[in-house]
């Protein structure tokens, strides 16, 4: 997880990992493929379904009953077994985030890049969001990588590693717990 005051620079450094900006300054080269998820879902949520907006990540070349059984085995990894038919406006914040993480599977990519994907949820949501994340991260086949913006200092026990990020530069890695005990909440939340 990565941490720091509102302006620090952890969303433009996902834009840059992610390739929807341009470093002003020095070379930045990422080996993996990234997915970013925004904080509001309805940012990337753009068919009226949930099976069809999985499928819009997949591959084109696919056939209908792959794309179909691929469909449905992402929607289950994110717990949302059955909902392919869904109408999208139906679901809960904590569904839609869930749904743009089967989008992000549905692409193939190797990074999450997860900007605040819990500030707009409720408790429970916030908890389903973190463990979907974490059972993604530590899976046998294809285990993924996640780097977590949040200004949500009780998340930090989440995390694998944290850090702190101040004036565009990225602090020493440590566990979650760590860096927490090292915080003054006042210097992580939004200034």
């Amino acid at each position: 997880m990565l941490v720091g005051r509102n302006g620090s620079g952890k969303s433009t450094l996902f834009r840059i990992i992610s390739g929807l900006l341009k470093a002003q300054e020095g070379q930045f080269k990422c080996n993996v493929k990234p997915a970013l998820m925004f904080q509001n879902p309805d940012h990337q949520i753009l068919l009226p379904s949930c099976g069809s907006d999985v499928s819009l990540n997949l591959p084109a070349h696919l056939n209908n009953q792959t794309r179909h059984d691929l469909v449905k085995s992402l929607l289950k990894e994110v717990d949302l077994s059955g909902l392919s038919y869904r109408p999208i406006h139906t679901l809960s914040g904590g569904q839609k985030q869930r749904l743009a993480l089967a989008g992000a599977l549905a692409s193939d990519s190797e990074l999450l890049l997860l900007d605040e994907p819990t500030a707009l949820l409720d408790p429970e949501s916030q908890v389903a969001i973190l463990k979907t994340v974490k059972k993604l991260c530590h899976r046998k086949q294809k285990p993924l990588t996640a780097i977590w913006i949040t200004h949500r200092l009780e998340e930090l026990e989440h995390a694998d590693g944290a850090t702190r990020m101040e004036n565009g530069k990225i602090g020493k890695w440590q566990s979650g717990n760590q860096l927490r005990k090292s915080l003054d909440p006042l210097a992580v939340l939004p200034a």
